[in-house]
């Protein structure tokens, strides 16, 4: 039994990182895979074994129950987390990006946009010289950010939030609600950190999860510039112009858009570029939530203790990833590494 639910989690996981799924969704259905590469063969067989013998409640729900894939994952929480990976679409390799529909529920949409109305101030940006925050016409909408667990919503939502991304609570930052009125938007931009200030304190910002809480009657969309499909995306007459000139992703309540700043390496992904398009009519509500690569809010100066921040550190040193992968192992000066012990640099 516990094989088995090791087995469904590593599958699980390995769908975050293999490229050019179908864009329809990770299953077509229960009973059938995508059209899969040969070396993904083994992988999709796995998967409609489990569906087969997968009748326990161990964390999981039953796959088969109204023709859904459901995954219930257990933390330290009394009330497991539930995932229904068949909500899920790869949208782009690069980026890597992925779009979670119904991640939130109408009424939980509802709550952070009252949570915030009353609390809203003029959006910033950071400078890339001196990483403090300043105010520019880049970025016209209204935000607040919400403490992290706040109360029962916003907790669930952010053990949800590590929960499908897999990244550790405590590297992300607190959650911002946004507001884009009439004609505001956010120009494209970069999500990692130009300046050495911020880098200090988390490291670049490796992913982001962008959440909408309204619908938005025409314009608002998500725009990727630089992303892999931005010319084989087709649009009607219901996108903006803005929308047009990339790969858009529509804002629709409850849904999740996933995107990542780094490539797996570690280093910066220029393809990540992203901007909202300007409010054509009506209003646009989201909530951000921007992950580091380490615990957000700790300085690497405040934590130069010798330490491996990983437990296969040794094992991985063993096998030469000190010399392969210096920038993960080892760090450089503006990136402290995972296992600085092992490679015996402190």
């Amino acid at each position: 039994m516990e094989f088995q639910v090791l087995l469904s989690l590593c599958c699980f996981s390995l769908l975050l990182f293999l490229p050019r799924l179908s864009h329809g969704g990770w299953f077509n259905s229960i009973n059938k895979c995508h059209p899969c590469p040969q070396f993904f063969t083994l992988f999709c067989s796995a998967l409609l074994w489990l569906d087969k013998v997968m009748s326990f409640d161990y964390g999981f729900s039953n796959f088969r129950s109204n023709r859904r894939s459901l995954l219930r994952l257990k933390t330290e929480n009394v009330t497991p987390v539930r995932l229904d990976p068949i909500r899920v679409t790869q949208l782009s390799w690069q980026p890597r990006a992925f779009l979670y529909k119904e991640f939130l529920t109408h009424e939980e949409c509802d709550h952070l946009i009252k949570l915030a109305k009353d609390k809203l101030e003029k959006s910033m940006v950071v400078d890339d010289e001196t990483g403090e925050d300043i105010e520019t016409e880049i970025r016209t909408s209204s935000g607040m950010f919400l403490r992290k667990a706040q109360d029962d919503i916003v907790a669930r939502i952010e053990e949800r939030i590590a929960t499908w991304t897999f990244l550790p609570p405590e590297n992300g930052e607190d959650l911002q609600i946004l507001r884009y009125e009439l004609g505001q938007k956010y120009e494209p931009h970069f999500d990692y950190f130009v300046d050495k200030v911020n880098q200090q304190i988390g490291g670049h910002r490796s992913a982001t999860v962008l959440m909408y809480l309204s619908d938005v009657k025409k314009g608002g969309e998500t725009i990727f510039p630089r992303a892999e499909g931005r010319k084989l995306q087709l649009k009607d007459n219901s996108w903006s112009n803005c929308a047009k000139k990339g790969y858009a992703v529509k804002p629709s309540k409850g849904d999740a858009l996933l995107f990542f700043s780094l490539h797996l390496n570690g280093t910066t992904d220029e393809t990540s570029l992203h901007g909202s398009c300007p409010v054509i009519e009506g209003e646009k509500w989201a909530a951000t939530k921007w992950i580091h690569v380490r615990s957000y809010g700790r300085s690497m100066t405040e934590d130069m203790d010798c330490t491996d921040e990983d437990v296969d550190c040794a094992r991985w040193a063993r096998e030469g990833e000190c010399q392969k992968n210096p920038l993960y192992m080892v760090g450089d000066e503006e990136t402290k590494g995972r296992c600085r012990k092992s490679c015996n640099v402190c």
